[in-house]
């Protein structure tokens, strides 16, 4: 079955809509240059509300990995998820302080990408659009060369998530953006996308 993953969870209102939905994974983005961006006591208080079968990835951009790893082990989020710079060391360090999972993102513009995302030592990859929450699809034909689970980013909506199932067989769908409406997720939107992730993944 193809996971879900909602990102830019930031409302007490988003949490409610989750709960009952029920994605595997939700985002707290805590990227500063991000319009989704919560603080880290936000977080804390959203995740005292999540249902416990809803696991809560944090997203960071070159974070420093002692704020990481404080998020991960007072259990504020449940994996990490790396969209920067951050290299084999940063992640092998992070390791050294929380045995909770890492998802390292890559920015899919040509087939070296993909190739660095099947070398990475992260427990999953990401492939998204250059620039990341752009809304904006990248070519699938690349993915043809991805040898390892991994969750599908970058303008994913209700529309196209049966698509991207049938065509690509990905571990997990991340969205963000394609299940909001004037910048706000969107309850309709989210139980829209899940119906069409779990729809096609019955034929």
């Amino acid at each position: 079955m193809t996971k879900i993953k909602i990102c830019g969870i930031s409302k007490a209102d988003d949490i409610e809509t989750v709960n009952l939905l029920k994605p595997e994974y939700i985002g707290f983005v805590f990227a500063e240059k991000s319009k989704r961006r919560i603080s880290a006591g936000t977080a804390y208080d959203l995740k005292k509300m999540l249902h416990p079968a809803v696991k809560a990835v944090g997203v960071f951009v070159d974070e420093p990995i002692d704020a990481v790893a404080k998020l991960m082990n007072n259990n504020v989020i449940d994996l990490a998820q790396l969209h920067g710079r951050e290299d084999e060391a940063y992640i092998k360090t992070l390791r050294y302080y929380t045995d909770k999972p890492v998802i390292k993102a890559f920015a899919i513009k040509s087939e070296n990408d993909i190739a660095a995302a099947n070398k990475s030592s992260a427990d999953f990859v990401l492939l998204d659009s250059s620039g990341g929450g752009t809304g904006t699809v990248f070519n699938w034909d690349f993915i043809n060369l991805i040898s390892r689970p991994y969750f599908l980013a970058g303008g994913l909506t209700p529309q196209n998530a049966g698509k991207a199932v049938e065509r690509l067989e990905p571990y997990a769908l991340d969205v963000s953006s394609g299940v909001e409406t004037n910048g706000y997720k969107d309850k309709n939107k989210i139980a829209e996308f899940i119906s069409a992730v779990r729809k096609e993944d019955l034929t």
